[in-house]
């Protein structure tokens, strides 16, 4: 008989953005007059930019016609995007990437999701808390995590707390850990660290033979000088660090789907008789045993962000989302809220009055001004008592939602 991978059965009961999908469907059947302004799910809303959608065109016009058409293109990506992406993001930072070091694929999600398949099952992973749900997910699936206990906690996983007493940044392991995932900016609390903090890490890493796992999604919407936007700017993180970055946020590509992975060669993990061996070469294997790479027309109109016309849209548009970040965080501020975020990041992170649970805020929200959030619970223990708002509305929706909040709750 067919048995199923048991791991699966220690999730819970479903992933908290389809969780959230279900409670306003549901409340919309019900209502169905309801004026519901969403912002929870971090999806953008602007279009892509004039010079993503020309290039785009131009590629599928080429694969259209024999003498350009192209078939399967290498998994790991087109020199051409890769090329750009290591010229605009990192050489332009002082990082240099040698090309094989720079993998395309379909999402920061996926690649966050599937980079722990090449680690031993008995590592230790530690995950800020709270934290994206994602990487938690994906390690519970391979059975790295052991069982939930009653704070919802598993109990392999080593929990960083994320409170306001450390100013929302996750503290060092007090054991040491195999697997450490970062995020900044943060998803949920946009919260950032300085070049100085995060060297902290990449120290603790190189002591301890650890592997970070950053994920650097939200960088290019950074503001402040002296603020990170890789982890490979800090002394000594290409021994140490995989870095995951986006196009999703960045430009629009959440319906597009193209992002990239940075795995320097010097970054090892070690096997039961403590030889060390690079993980570059492990993930070009996993990538051309299970992924057959972007289409050719979405790296091309990825390369576009980086042309002079590109880059001047995508700020634009980054612009227009960091003035909802703006708007939202100066609202909630006026209504007396405590917030966090909001100032490198296009999340905002608010304290749930009277210490209310996060789900029952997220309800009455829905239900008395008919705004949605995510509720902090759903991404750890320590999120219990917060709540995300997303600036990935439109502007319209994001003045009404806030002030619907400001005068109605």
């Amino acid at each position: 008989m067919a048995r199923v991978n048991e791991n699966y059965l220690k999730l819970p009961g479903s992933y908290l953005f389809s969780e959230i999908a279900r409670r306003v469907n549901q409340y919309k059947k019900e209502n169905p007059d309801a004026d519901i302004i969403r912002l929870g799910i971090g999806d953008v809303t602007q279009p892509l930019a004039p010079a993503v959608v020309e290039a785009m065109k131009k590629a599928v016009a080429e694969m259209g016609s024999p003498d350009t058409f192209r078939g399967y293109g290498p998994e790991q990506g087109y020199e051409f995007l890769i090329e750009q992406i290591i010229e605009n993001d990192f050489r332009s930072r002082g990082v240099e990437l040698a090309v094989d070091e720079v993998f395309i694929s379909d999402g920061a999600k996926t690649d966050t999701a599937n980079f722990q398949e090449i680690f031993g099952i008995n590592n230790i992973l530690a995950v800020s808390d709270p934290v994206y749900p994602v990487y938690v997910d994906s390690n519970v699936m391979a059975g790295r995590t052991g069982m939930v206990n009653d704070k919802g906690q598993f109990e392999k996983i080593v929990y960083l707390p994320c409170t306001e007493e450390n100013g929302m940044k996750p503290p060092l392991p007090r054991t040491r850990v195999d697997m450490i995932y970062l995020c900044f900016p943060n998803n949920p609390t946009g919260m950032t660290i300085s070049k100085e903090e995060l060297k902290v890490w990449v120290d603790y890493a190189r002591e301890n033979r650890s592997v970070i796992l950053f994920d650097a999604a939200y960088e290019a919407y950074i503001r402040e000088e002296g603020v990170p936007h890789s982890i490979f700017e800090i002394e000594g993180a290409r021994e140490v660090a995989v870095e995951f970055r986006s196009f999703s946020k960045t430009a629009g590509f959440t319906g597009t789907r193209c992002a990239y992975t940075i795995v320097p060669k010097e970054v090892k993990a070690y096997d039961s008789n403590d030889q060390a061996h690079s993980l570059n070469p492990m993930w070009l294997r996993r990538q051309t045993t299970k992924f057959n790479g972007v289409s050719y027309p979405v790296q091309a109109a990825a390369a576009a962000t980086f042309t002079e016309e590109g880059k001047k849209q995508v700020r634009e548009i980054i612009d227009y989302y960091m003035e909802n970040a703006r708007i939202i965080r100066k609202g909630l501020e006026e209504a007396g809220y405590k917030v966090f975020g909001g100032v490198n990041a296009p999340y905002i992170w608010l304290k749930t009055p009277g210490n209310m649970r996060s789900w029952d805020f997220f309800d009455k929200l829905m239900r008395q001004v008919h705004v949605v959030g995510t509720p902090g619970a759903g991404f750890g223990a320590h999120g219990e008592g917060y709540f995300r708002l997303t600036a990935f509305a439109t502007r319209a929706n994001t003045e009404r939602a806030i002030e619907r909040i400001r005068t109605r709750m």
